[in-house]
């Protein structure tokens, strides 16, 4: 059987398996209802991005299971998820799972060596927040879908430079989210699903995985730059809301791209393209016009951070009035 017949199967199986899921949803009622915080006014069904964690098991039907702790990792991280997206669980129970999974991830990329485990401490705590903060980007219809896009295709590129993970994994990867893309990268209120925690907690660890591979085969950390615009925009955050003496557990729609899809009225779709683009641009030019040396890599991660933190602070500047007026209209209510 040719490579692309098998792509073909897999695409397909995909399909069928997110349509089934949605069957599945519908009857048990798993979905998300809109609230003051929410950037939608619908009901939808909640937890299409089940189909990212069907796609690895698939992946591994077809091709073998060779990554098993990694696969292992993500149906743990995700199966928890999913839970919590039908009934909610202890942010305890969320987060000893996530680091236990991330320990398996670790197992796996050969990174557990004791000699450094300050240095395994301090990656499983960058690691499990860089996952949470993938989760909390996870706002508006398509961003969680676009932005692993523009992750996933700069790591297949890279990858074809100097195999550091198998090319048949990146590309099932990217066929589950165009699957879910088909469901979800639509205007507001047009969305068929949401990937819920199950999706926005699968998908990141399945890329914290791949970059992670690419890091132990390059030693270069600096490869976490595929993830840099969801990094400054979710740690600037953190940020802001510590020092407007914000509970960090409790909702809310301060992120960037909530504001410009809902006090700036901007599409959805536009939004999360900006972010895709963004990041999709970033990671390009680390690959190709970057020389691939540490220090040329870090130079560069340094000088993208400071502008995206520059434009993160005027844009808050010129626009988070608009967010505050929001907020005194619901105390008005």
């Amino acid at each position: 059987m040719s490579i692309w017949l098998k792509y073909l199967i897999i695409a397909a199986i995909l399909l069928a398996a997110e349509l089934l899921y949605f069957f599945i949803a519908s009857r048990c009622n798993i979905i998300d209802k809109p609230n003051e915080r929410s950037s939608h006014t619908k009901v939808v069904l909640r937890g299409g991005g089940i189909i990212f964690t069907i796609g690895l098991w698939v992946w591994s039907a077809f091709f073998g299971f060779q990554y098993p702790w990694a696969l292992a990792a993500v149906t743990l991280a995700a199966g928890v998820s999913f839970i919590d997206d039908i009934k909610s669980l202890p942010d305890g129970v969320r987060l000893v799972a996530q680091f236990a999974a991330m320990f398996m991830v670790f197992h796996q990329i050969g990174m557990l060596h004791w000699n450094m485990w300050w240095m395994v401490l301090l990656g499983l705590i960058v690691c499990v927040g860089a996952t949470n903060i993938y989760n909390f980007m996870d706002g508006i219809n398509g961003i969680t879908a676009g932005y692993s896009l523009a992750v996933l295709v700069p790591l297949l590129l890279r990858n074809i430079r100097g195999e550091f993970v198998s090319e048949s994994l990146i590309v099932v990867v990217i066929l589950s989210v165009l699957v879910f893309s088909w469901f979800n990268f639509r205007p507001k209120n047009r969305a068929k699903c949401f990937a819920g925690d199950v999706g926005s907690v699968g998908i990141a660890f399945i890329l914290l995985f791949l970059i992670g591979c690419l890091i132990m085969k390059t030693h270069d950390i600096t490869w976490l730059t595929f993830l840099l615009v969801y990094g400054i925009d979710g740690c600037c955050t953190i940020v802001h809301r510590i020092k407007l003496h914000e509970s960090l557990g409790q909702a809310h729609r301060k992120h960037a791209y909530q504001i410009m899809a809902n006090e700036l009225g901007m599409s959805h779709v536009v939004v999360s393209l900006i972010y895709m683009a963004l990041q999709l641009a970033i990671s390009l030019v680390m690959v190709y016009l970057i020389p691939d040396k540490p220090l040329w890599h870090w130079v560069y991660l340094v000088a993208v951070a400071a502008l995206l933190v520059l434009a993160y602070v005027v844009f808050m500047k010129k626009y988070y009035h608009l967010h505050e007026e929001y907020l005194r209209s619901l105390e008005g209510r």
